[in-house]
């Protein structure tokens, strides 16, 4: 395991898009999908939230969703 968990991880880079005036689109993916889990992701700063196991074709549809803005 890294030394930091996702929510912390989404936290550096977002913080560190405050200088490179640069965004990037964090996906969620994880197997705890309670509503606080949820909230914890996007409240750090996550773009979206997958529970697992994954499904290709809704990945696929965030990951264009993302794109598109």
């Amino acid at each position: 395991m890294p030394k930091v968990d996702g929510i912390e991880a989404t936290k550096i880079i977002r913080e560190s898009e405050k200088e490179s005036g640069k965004h990037i689109p964090i996906i969620a993916l994880t197997a705890n999908a309670f509503p606080e889990d949820i909230r914890k992701c996007i409240k750090a700063g996550m773009d979206h939230f997958l529970s697992k196991p994954i499904k290709e074709k809704e990945l696929l549809s965030v990951i264009q969703e993302l794109i598109n803005g």
